[in-house]
């Protein structure tokens, strides 16, 4: 499997999340959004899908290689535009109605400086949904899952994610936490085989790292 293959895999598992957080804040024509940490552009894709031709969707990723994968993706939709950059530095064309990241806090080397140039990036009133998990929560039956990987460098940021946006002066109105299940084969279970590297047991009952969405507003 390859890393866009794992990508996808992921947006599978979490899609749940990613769909309630967006009814939540009413995305629709004419937004303005950053996908931070972009990867391959499943959700840059979806999100334009939701705010269509009068809309922007800057994909953002620090990775150069993956502006083709996301010009690939969005093909179809010329409101997606791909940005090269670090979440600490970044520098979006225009204020945004909506920044958007997920899974992108546990692998910045400072948090609190990503946050402040998240809330930077969107309008005064503009919304902020940051999706981030608690890693030594996940479960292969009743084994707590490694927390080691060295791309990760905070593991369980999820748990930080609520007063990080806080003590920012962002206005939290609605935060929750999901964790998918699986059990025996499946999406779950292929997922978290690639994530860990190790064997999974046949018969065995897995469960993800819980994913906390925190929702917020800037003031």
């Amino acid at each position: 499997m390859t890393l866009t293959d794992l990508y996808e895999l992921r947006d599978d598992v979490y899609r749940r999340p990613l769909i309630t957080a967006l009814q939540r804040i009413g995305l629709g024509p004419g937004w303005k959004v950053a996908d931070l940490g972009a990867g391959n552009g499943d959700v840059s894709v979806a999100l334009a899908a939701q705010v269509g031709r009068t809309g922007r969707v800057y994909a953002v990723d620090i990775d150069p290689l993956r502006r083709n994968e996301i010009a690939s993706k969005a093909s179809l939709f010329s409101q997606v535009v791909s940005v090269t950059q670090a979440v600490e530095e970044l520098g979006l064309p225009e204020k945004v109605d909506l920044v958007f990241a997920r899974f992108l806090l546990l692998g910045v080397d400072s948090p609190k400086v990503a946050v402040a140039k998240m809330i930077d990036g969107v309008r005064q009133g503009g919304w902020i949904v940051a999706q981030e998990p608690i890693t030594s929560a996940g479960r292969i039956n009743d084994h707590a899952l490694s927390t080691d990987a060295p791309m990760i460098k905070w593991p369980d940021i999820g748990i930080m994610v609520p007063k990080l946006l806080a003590d920012a002066g962002v206005i939290l109105t609605d935060m929750w936490a999901e964790a998918p299940v699986g059990y025996g084969s499946g999406p779950e279970v292929d997922y978290l085989f690639h994530m860990t590297e190790h064997p999974i047991p046949k018969d065995a009952t897995v469960v993800l790292p819980p994913l906390v969405t925190v929702v917020g507003r800037r003031k």
